[in-house]
Formats: structure tokens, sequence, C-alpha cells
């Protein structure tokens, strides 16, 4: 039996075709390995808490005009000078300008209205809500002082202590080489905290001294805006059907996730709200 000249030009042209679709298929790939897809960037969205009645005088009802000198004695609180020792006791976490630890109260006159009743904020209702600061608390857990200093980093927190005057000491990169600065409390606009009790307020002094820092009676956490607004997600997630103004309190822990740390809410506490 002898080849046929049919038989080679079908076998030349079965080898071109598988040739060919080889060819194609490499090309396929390479078209899809090299091109390029256009991704939508997600917008980082800030939860932010509308609550106030602008620049309106603080009263019992609803009048433009401020409120008369009877109703001042109930309306007006006194900002007295208060010692750090005070503060740390009163308060567990703080978000306005530190500037506003010491202030005076000092009274002119009055007007002849009732002055307005929503509470301090933005013009227009909002709602009645609780500030961060008042209805946030966060419980660290930790086993020794280096891995409570990388919870610390991870979360982009750092640690002040008022050092005279309106200047205030900060530390920060707190588990590696503590890097220590200074800034004015007038321009301080982040959310603040300050132990109420527990031996994490002695960990804050140490690791300040640690970073050339000497620490004072009040040690603060300050957080980055991100963290806040993670701590906000992660609150009103947690809230489902409440509304923020009905939440009296939010209780937020911490826990390891693989090598990094993650924030949770351990729990909350609501109230009725009319």
């Amino acid at each position: 039996m002898k080849v046929s000249s049919y038989d080679r030009v079908a076998s030349i042209l079965v080898a071109l075709l598988v040739l060919v679709g080889l060819a194609v298929l490499i090309l396929f790939l390479i078209f899809l390995t090299t091109r390029t897809y256009p991704t939508q960037t997600a917008v980082p969205v800030i939860l932010e808490e509308v609550s106030g009645r602008g620049d309106h005088a603080a009263g019992v009802a609803r009048d433009l005009e401020a409120p008369g000198l009877d109703e001042l004695n109930e309306e007006i609180e006194p900002e007295l000078n208060m010692s750090p020792d005070t503060i740390s006791e009163a308060i567990s976490s703080q978000s306005t300008a530190l500037a506003n630890l010491e202030g005076a109260m000092s009274v002119s006159s009055g007007g002849g209205g009732l002055g307005d009743s929503r509470p301090v904020g933005p013009p227009g209702d909002g709602e009645d809500t609780i500030p961060r600061y008042e209805r946030w608390e966060i419980q660290f857990e930790s086993s020794d002082l280096k891995t409570y200093a990388r919870q610390l980093d991870f979360f982009k927190i750092e640690l002040g202590t008022l050092a005279g005057g309106d200047k205030v000491a900060y530390a920060k990169n707190l588990s590696g080489a503590p890097e220590r600065h200074e800034g004015s409390t007038a321009k301080e606009e982040r959310l603040y905290m300050t132990w109420r009790d527990g031996s994490f307020k002695e960990a804050d002094s140490e690791l300040l001294s640690k970073a050339g820092v000497t620490p004072g009676p009040v040690v603060m956490q300050f957080y980055d805006p991100e963290t806040e607004n993670l701590l906000a997600y992660l609150e009103k997630t947690y809230a489902k059907d409440h509304t923020i103004g009905q939440i009296r309190r939010t209780y937020f822990g911490v826990r390891k996730k693989g090598n990094e740390f993650e924030f949770y809410v351990l729990r909350q506490e609501y109230r009725s709200v009319r």
C-alpha cells in the first residue's frame, strides 16, 4: 500500500488547521490576560449625625428671642474650670475641642422670650441623639503591653496628654520606634477618649513614657476619623431597626482576626425617644 497524493494533502490540511487553531487560542488567551477592565472605586461613606438648633438661644420652647433672666437660671450650666482629676472621673470619652476643658460663665442680660428647646448643633430640628463621646465605650483585651500597643497602632490611635498651656504631647507608632510630637489644643478636632478605670490606664502612661512623653493626670486616646467612621458603621449595623437617637450606649470590643485586629459591638442599650 502506498500513500496517495490525496492522503498527503488531507494530512497537511489537518495539521494546518490544528496549528491555526492553536495559534488562535494562544492569541485569545493573550487578549484576555492583557486586557484592562474598568473598575469602580468605592466612595467612602462618612456617617454624620445632625442634631441641633444652630445659633439659636438655648431655652425651653421654640422662640426666636433669647430666654429671660428667670429662664436663664434653669437653662445655663456654668462651665467651671475643671481639674484633670475631675475630668478623668466624670467622662469616659470626649470629642469636643480640648480648648473646651476650661471655661468661665458670664451672664450679661437676658431677653424676654423662651429660647429654643432643641439641642446644640447645626440649624434645623435634627434627631435627638446622645453624642458619640457620651454613648460609646470601648473595652480592650490584651495579654501583654506589646500586643496592646499593636492594637493601638493598627487602629491608628495616638496617645496624648496635656503638655502645659495650649499644647498636647502625642505619641504614635507605639509598638515600634515611638514617635513624639506636639500640637495645639485649638486645632485638635478628633474624637478622643479617656479611661475611667482598669489596668489599661497605667498601660497608656507607660507607653507614653517609653515615647519620651511625661504622662499627666489625664491620658487621652485620639481616634483617626477613619476609625471613628468604622465604629459608627458597626454601631448602625448592629442597631438594625433602631435609630441612632434610640441608642443610649454602645459597647465595643476588640478581637484578633488572623494577624490583625477588629472592632465589634458587644452590646447596646436603648432608650425611648418621643
